[in-house]
């Protein structure tokens, strides 16, 4: 297993759609996809399904998938170049950095998909949700523009719900089990490796499309107590 980790952080060096921590990158994403169109990230992207899924169904918008595990991220890269997908690229790098990468304003959109979700109430602040990264996205994204959460956890669904009523985020569309509606959108039907598995066992995928405030309010040691509270209550 060593062995083939190695050989995958070996051949991604050599992939044309890979950038691994790239300098000078902020404001020049339309050099690297050759046109101006929309650009949307794809978080902790794992083996980029979505990054690969999105690209084929919206051949005029480009998209990135954002992930530090290089091993994984080699199994979309090389998808994307077998089948020619010029509008889909990955960035090797941690999401807390995501703003030396992208200037503001110049993300159209951003995706989590399946992202771990940080049960243990130490790790809140990890949750790709939390508010500590909501004013990350906030640096890099278009005013009004849209964040997508897909998630097999009910735990980071009810909790992102919390953060939008407390942070005043707007959720544009919410769905607790995304299978059972009469329409699913396409983009929607897209599964990972992690949706698969159901790890959480719960049966339901979850669903959140929402926007942020011009300002996000710096309450989140009262967010960290009512989980707290929600965790002694359970």
């Amino acid at each position: 297993m060593a062995q083939k980790k190695l050989e995958r952080f070996a051949a991604i060096k050599t992939f044309a759609n890979v950038l691994e921590y790239p300098v000078d990158m902020k404001g020049n994403w339309c050099n690297f996809f050759k046109n101006k169109n929309p650009l949307i990230l794809e978080l902790a992207c794992g083996r980029g399904e979505y990054t690969v899924g999105l690209s084929l169904l919206f051949p005029h918008q480009n998209f990135i998938g954002v992930d530090v595990k290089g091993n994984r991220m080699f199994i979309g890269a090389k998808k994307c170049l077998a089948e020619h997908l010029t509008n889909a690229g990955f960035l090797r790098t941690q999401i807390e950095k995501l703003a030396d990468y992208f200037k503001a304003g110049e993300v159209d959109e951003i995706w989590i998909t399946f992202p771990d979700p940080q049960l243990r109430i130490s790790k809140a602040k990890k949750r790709l949700t939390h508010p500590r990264f909501l004013r990350l996205y906030q640096q890099i994204l278009k005013p009004g523009g849209f964040i997508h959460l897909k998630t097999d956890s009910p735990d980071l669904y009810h909790f992102t719900k919390k953060v939008a009523g407390l942070y005043d985020l707007t959720i544009i569309e919410d769905s607790d089990n995304v299978y059972s509606e009469n329409f699913v959108k396409e983009e929607l039907k897209i599964k990972t490796h992690y949706e698969s598995l159901d790890i959480a066992q719960s049966k339901k995928i979850h669903y959140l499309k929402f926007t942020l405030p011009l300002h996000i309010k710096d309450i989140d040691e009262e967010l960290q107590q009512l989980i707290q509270n929600d965790e002694q209550l359970d």
